[in-house]
């Protein structure tokens, strides 16, 4: 197969879809692999590696979009519309149910999209969510303790506080992969913690993990409310698989937040978790509502990008060799994958996007099937 890597354009994103080693493992089988060049300069993977590992570098970025499948780490952007086609396989991250334009553009040029944070295995995890999910996570605590300093517009109170002096008080929203990465770095820095999550089992399993060092709270309105109220940091770590995030804090809670307090909202690619998340960029990250300072950057990870691209090829290079090798055989034969398909020859596959926009849904194993 003819895979295409092309280089990310989104903004200060720059991680790229495949390492070396994943190329490497491409080529041995045979398949012919295409790279942006500069694709892998964000990561520090320079072309030459790509070369070595049997890749052919390519100037232009049209030229890599004509491969049978693409491999990318960010949902393609305006410019890339006019590359998507009905015989391109599309495999990256996607979140459609925050992204009625491009779910449409997809369903009219007939794309196969394969969405890397719907692929679930049989007992309901999301493997190549998870890594992205890890880093997320972990940086949602650092840049809220970033933004907590009084020079970047926060209420000027260190994370673990000093003797004699209270830390900062932090709310987790979600005990995912998220929600635990982001508590256990807070807990980490000394700061009091509490987790709402509406899952008991995984409250269970958080406090059995970190005993008297956090608390956790059932995730319902009087909780929440009561725990946003007096937070310094709030961090947004809620998923609906495939779907669009609830809000769980309102406008008017916002209001009564402390002036200075932070919000670092993970869920922004799924439409965010807070009343008033709107995307923001590396370039330009924050915002104020009522005071408060939103941080909602839509690929967080992408400031990170050797960590990031490292850790999410780790998870999709088995499936990329199975794409690769078998094209939609692969998906018809794996119900791990099929779960991934969002749309396909002009069908909404993902119930949750449907459900989003109020488009119809059709079952992808009868897509395949016709």
């Amino acid at each position: 197969m003819l895979i295409g890597v092309p280089k990310e354009i989104k903004d200060n994103e720059s991680r790229v879809g495949l390492t070396a080693g994943a190329v490497r493992a491409l080529t041995r089988r045979g398949h012919r692999v295409l790279v942006q060049s500069g694709a892998g300069l964000g990561s520090a993977i320079p072309d030459q590696e790509y070369l070595a590992a049997g890749a052919e570098i390519v100037a232009e970025a049209v030229t890599v979009w004509s491969a049978e499948l693409v491999v990318k780490v960010k949902e393609p952007v305006e410019s890339e519309y006019r590359c998507l086609r009905p015989d391109l396989i599309l495999f990256t991250y996607l979140h459609l149910a925050a992204d009625r334009r491009l779910t449409q553009i997809l369903l009219e040029r007939k794309v196969t999209a394969i969405a890397y944070e719907t692929v679930q295995t049989a007992d309901g995890k999301l493997p190549l969510l998870q890594p992205m999910s890890e880093v997320a996570g972990r940086m949602a605590t650092q840049v809220g303790a970033f933004y907590l300093e009084k020079p970047q517009g926060g209420r000027g109170i260190l994370m673990g506080g000093v003797p004699g002096v209270a830390p900062a008080n932090v709310a987790v929203l979600g005990g995912g992969t998220v929600g635990s990465n982001a508590a256990k770095i807070a807990v980490g820095m000394g700061a009091h913690v509490t987790v709402l999550e509406i899952h008991h089992d995984r409250l269970t399993y958080l406090d059995d993990l970190y005993g008297g060092l956090l608390r956790t709270r059932t995730s319902n309105e009087y909780n929440i409310e009561e725990i946003v109220h007096d937070a310094d940091l709030v961090i947004g770590a809620v998923l609906i698989p495939g779907g669009r995030a609830p809000h769980l804090v309102t406008r008017s809670l916002i209001g009564r937040m402390r002036e200075g307090a932070v919000i670092v909202d993970v869920a922004v690619d799924q439409g965010g978790c807070i009343e008033t998340t709107r995307p923001t960029t590396h370039s330009n990250p924050t915002y104020r509502v009522d005071g408060v300072l939103h941080y909602c950057v839509a690929n967080m990870p992408g400031a990170v990008p050797r960590t990031s691209t490292f850790a999410l090829n780790n998870q999709t290079l088995p499936y990329v060799l199975q794409i690769a090798g078998a094209g939609l055989n692969a998906v018809r034969q794996q119900q791990t994958l099929l779960h991934g398909l969002n749309t396909y020859q002009g069908y909404l596959t993902c119930q949750g996007v449907a459900e989003s926009f109020a488009l119809p849904y059709t079952k992808p194993e009868e897509v395949l099937a016709a």
